[in-house]
């Protein structure tokens, strides 16, 4: 494949990792948390969040299978409703939510993802700007910089998957089950079309290896890409 087309191969990639990594950091699908159903012609409530907020909804269980299962699933009607987790106070909602922990992840992971997001804005910048023919050299600073933000987009993800556990471990809480629903599949996504598609593109901007074993890689010829 010539060079040419890896390159816009790898811009492509990046963009779709890009698009996924968004979608991620402004939604609130990332996990969805729910307790043991014990009894059915009852109510119980769900729990999914993100970055910014949690959202709860209650369901009533009806069908004697979920019995000793999590309550679920999310997609039942129920009463929805979403708080931002700045608007959390020590003791507010204790009985069903370990505030302060989960507040703490949640800033964590936010914060690193907004780090994420700003080097992908920075990386965007310069691979705009090495589009422009002869300035391919800002290939090799958008690609560590998308590479940057994928790293970044992996600490995030640990980190909230340390959120769901300790969540779920946790004795102050009443949830039971657990599972990472699509907001988290789309974090995963962009971690990798940012972090390896970024380290492509900065291969493909190093000076041309020489052809011939005697020739530098400053004799040789420099490679267009069109």
């Amino acid at each position: 494949m010539e060079k040419a087309k890896k390159v816009k191969l790898t811009i492509f990639l990046l963009v779709v990792g890009m698009i996924c990594m968004f979608t991620a950091v402004v939604s609130d699908h990332w996990a969805v948390l729910s307790p043991e159903v014990e009894q059915v012609n009852a109510t119980c409530e769900m729990a999914h969040f993100g970055l910014w907020r949690l959202c709860k909804k209650n369901l009533y269980i009806t069908d004697p299978e979920w019995l000793g299962q999590g309550c679920g699933p999310l997609s039942l009607p129920g009463e929805h409703n979403c708080t931002y987790f700045r608007h959390f106070t020590p003791g507010e909602e204790s009985e069903i939510l370990d505030v302060k922990t989960q507040r703490e992840y949640s800033i964590s992971a936010a914060a690193i993802a907004i780090f994420s997001v700003a080097f992908m804005i920075l990386g965007t910048l310069c691979l705009l700007a090495g589009l422009g023919k002869g300035k391919e050299y800002m290939y090799k600073p958008s690609g560590m910089l998308f590479g940057f933000a994928g790293l970044c987009a992996i600490v995030s993800v640990e980190v909230m998957r340390q959120s769901v556990k300790r969540m779920i471990d946790s004795e102050e809480t009443i949830w039971m089950h657990s599972y990472y629903s699509w907001s988290f599949a789309c974090a995963v996504t962009g971690c990798i079309l940012l972090f390896v598609p970024g380290l492509a593109l900065l291969l493909l901007a190093m000076p041309q290896m020489p052809r011939n074993p005697w020739e530098t890689c400053m004799d040789a010829e420099p490679e267009q890409m069109e």
